[in-house]
């Protein structure tokens, strides 16, 4: 049996996979927010956080999954390393991308979290179910918005290791 020394756990080698979502240009976050009040609110907290992740914005479900699969205008979209998703959205909701991405090889790992106003156990569930990640409600006032989006910034791009995708 080998038992590695202090130095050698020192001295070796970082993988990119534990750096991806450190490197701010490589883990792009996308937001998926119908109420312009929201976005303008997480484009606030993005900037006074200075949280230096690329932030893309698309206002309903439909249009998540396009960026998602590089179709129509968003054919050279990113893939992202984090999604912040609402729930009630026109056209498709966040339930219905939730279930889209977790059932496709390719996006299951995506890191999906619920950014919503919706307090009732049976959204929380629901969306737990379909796999979501993390589950937050969306403080009214803007001081606690703040703390959360610096918290999920903290959270998901610096203590925990995303999967590349």
């Amino acid at each position: 049996m080998q038992f590695l020394d202090e130095k050698t756990i020192n001295t070796s080698k970082v993988s990119v996979r534990s750096t991806i979502c450190n490197d701010s240009d490589r883990c792009p976050i996308l937001l998926v927010e119908d109420n312009p009040d929201d976005i303008l609110i997480t484009k606030r907290a993005w900037s006074k956080g200075r949280i230096k992740n690329k932030l893309y914005i698309v206002n309903n479900g439909e249009e998540a999954l396009e960026f998602l699969y590089k179709q129509g205008e968003y054919s050279n979209a990113p893939t992202p390393g984090l999604m912040l998703l609402d729930l009630k959205m026109p056209r498709v909701d966040g339930f219905e991308v939730l279930k889209t991405v977790k059932q496709d090889a390719k996006l299951k790992r995506l890191p999906i979290i619920v950014l919503t106003t919706s307090n009732r156990d049976k959204d929380i569930q629901r969306a737990f179910n379909l796999g979501c990640n993390s589950y937050i409600l969306k403080p009214v006032d803007y001081e606690k918005f703040l703390e959360a989006i610096e918290t999920i910034q903290k959270y998901w791009m610096t203590i925990c290791e995303i999967p590349l995708l």
